[in-house]
């Protein structure tokens, strides 16, 4: 008997059924490692006669962010994009079409989900904010924190941003009007957020690129400038602190 379930650990998951804890062997299942991910990619390209290289799989990677049905998707359509060109080698440029793929093909929920998130009358910078959120540096358990979007906002923006800026954003994705793609965590002058639903990640990224918002170079750089504490602008942690 396998039991499932999806939580930030194994207490939640049977925080009513204590008792069955001592009767369980607890294995946690993680996102894939960028290993894992090449891995996949080889595997599915040699089972028709097909290669690339380390660089595509490192996109691959960066782009999947470790989901399996993203790594799959992205992969085959780069890998068709090759075909049409007939060529058994991917190339980067393949990773174009293949996004414009993957965003298309993308499950309606998730789609929705995105338009509800993003879509306002004025001119405003949601669908920005939210693909900084997708960007930025995130703990084990797939939180961060509003100075962890400084970083991405400020590279999508190209000018500095400041947390201000962008508090009211957070805040509103939280909200049923805004479909409650994020969930916040913590005190108020310490809150965390996650995406509600870990496949809006990649779909916000890939449909940045798409649209331009970023290039894939872009996220690179910005994963390198993360590492990186002093790339960070010095502010409160507290959204609530920002000004509309």
């Amino acid at each position: 008997m396998i039991l499932v379930g999806v939580a930030d650990s194994v207490e939640q998951i049977i925080a009513e059924h204590r008792s069955v804890e001592r009767a369980l062997v607890q294995v946690r299942l993680p996102r894939m490692s960028d290993n894992e991910v090449y891995e996949t990619v080889d595997k599915g390209l040699n089972s028709v006669d097909m290669s690339c290289g380390l660089a595509v799989k490192r996109q691959i990677a960066r782009l999947s962010q470790g989901l399996p049905h993203y790594t799959h998707l992205i992969a085959q359509n780069a890998a068709l994009n090759a075909v049409r060109a007939d060529r058994e080698f991917v190339l980067i440029d393949d990773l174009d079409a293949a996004i414009s793929g993957a965003v298309d093909k993308a499950q309606q929920t998730i789609r929705s989900a995105y338009h509800k998130a993003t879509s306002s009358a004025q001119e405003n910078m949601f669908p920005q904010v939210l693909l900084a959120c997708a960007l930025a540096n995130r703990d084990d358990l797939g939180y961060f924190s509003a100075a962890d979007v400084c970083t991405p906002i400020s590279s999508i923006m190209r000018r500095p941003v400041r947390i201000p800026q962008f508090a009211r954003h957070l805040k509103d994705f939280c909200k049923s009007n805004r479909g409650a793609v994020l969930a916040k965590n913590g005190p108020a002058r310490r809150q965390r957020f996650r995406f509600a639903d870990p496949l809006l990640e990649p779909y916000v990224v890939m449909h940045g690129i798409w649209k331009g918002l970023i290039t894939k170079e872009q996220i690179a750089e910005n994963e390198d400038l993360a590492q990186d504490s002093s790339a960070l602008p010095s502010e409160p942690e507290d959204p609530a602190s920002g000004s509309a």
